[in-house]
């Protein structure tokens, strides 16, 4: 409701309007934004506008002023790791991640958030990698003046899932990698898997600490993941050997090693001979040959994952399918492309 009152009465009360300034050859805008709450050290200011009385906005007592509201959904849906910058501004804030980690978004509960009305939040995909200040996601309230029952209705349904936006820290991991292959345990091609292997556990602060080489022998394979684990290896990444072809025999030697709950393929292009396991805590991870030719594939959408501490299951990949067809762009973009822009498993709400 827009009320009329004097310059001193509208002191801690929201503009029903812009108000413009004009300084002839220097300035014509707004001044004062529509919203703005005036304040004491705003006055002389105004009288020299010309403005001795104001229209102001008047908030009910079963209202909220915009900025006061997005402050209160912020609260709501910022979880672990994740805070605002600045404060509010025409009833926006910034969401941003407060450490380097994995982002991850509720999105079941997000969209019953965005379900409540007149209130909103915008977000980065979940299982985004992100840096600490960067921007993950944006929420207002969208009227000047909304309704409280609204805003914690929204706010309650954030709450009640311990935060909607979270972010979580990558553990740096000390990974132990088995290249299988007769052609490069037998020198007839060089490898070129491991310094692929190396730059990308190095860009998530992790190291690959030990690489083993092996042929195509269920035995050796087996051996050579052992041995990794047995020497420190927290997580273990083998290339190669995931193929229909018979001396593909890499996940053969993973079973032997002892893992438990092989899944083996993905709805991922390129990646779908993909292979993720476990021998007790320590994750294994198969990287299908197509990991030699793109630069992104299901690997970089999972291996994140893992390092955060995340046990994959079935569920976590055939999600994946939705956005999970790569475009094969002349020039990669990835991961600022919608390139495994899913990757989230919603139950029906």
């Amino acid at each position: 409701m827009k009320k009329k009152v004097t310059l001193q009465e509208a002191v801690g009360l929201p503009l029903a309007h812009d108000i413009t300034e004009i300084r002839p050859g220097e300035f014509k805008g707004v001044a004062f934004k529509r919203g703005y709450v005036v304040q004491e050290k705003d006055l002389d200011h105004l009288r020299r506008l010309g403005k001795l009385n104001l229209y102001i906005l008047s908030v009910e007592d079963d209202e909220y002023h915009e900025d006061e509201a997005v402050e209160i959904l912020a609260k709501a849906l910022c979880g672990k790791n994740v805070g605002w910058r600045g404060t509010p501004s025409e009833g926006k804030l910034t969401l941003v991640a407060l450490t380097d980690g994995l982002f991850k978004v509720d999105v079941r509960t997000l969209m019953q958030f965005n379900m409540a009305g007149e209130v909103m939040c915008a977000t980065r995909h979940t299982n985004t990698v992100v840096k600490k200040g960067q921007q993950v996601a944006g929420t207002r309230a969208i009227p000047l003046t909304i309704k409280k029952d609204v805003v914690e209705r929204a706010a309650a349904v954030a709450e009640k899932a311990g935060g909607v936006l979270t972010v979580k820290e990558l553990k740096r991991q000390k990974v132990g990698v088995v290249i299988t292959g007769n052609e490069v345990f037998h020198g007839v091609i060089q490898d070129k898997f491991e310094p692929i292997i190396r730059k990308k556990a190095a860009e998530l602060g992790s190291e690959v600490f030990q690489v083993r080489f092996a042929p195509d022998n269920v035995d050796l394979i087996a051996d050579a993941v052992r041995g990794l684990i047995e020497d420190g290896a927290e997580v273990i990444v083998t290339t190669g050997g995931m193929s229909v072809d018979p001396d593909d025999l890499t996940r053969t030697g993973i079973r032997e090693a002892g893992a438990e709950e092989i899944l083996y393929g993905s709805p991922v292009l390129p990646g779908a001979m993909f292979l993720v396991s476990r021998i007790g805590k320590v994750p294994i991870i198969g990287v299908p040959a197509c990991g030699l030719h793109y630069e992104a594939t299901v690997f970089d959408l999972m291996f994140p994952r893992v390092l955060a501490g995340e046990k994959i299951s079935r569920e976590d990949l055939a999600a994946l399918g939705h956005g999970a067809m790569c475009l094969h762009c002349k020039t990669c973009r990835f991961p600022e492309c919608s390139f495994g822009s899913a990757g989230e498993w919603v139950s029906e709400i």
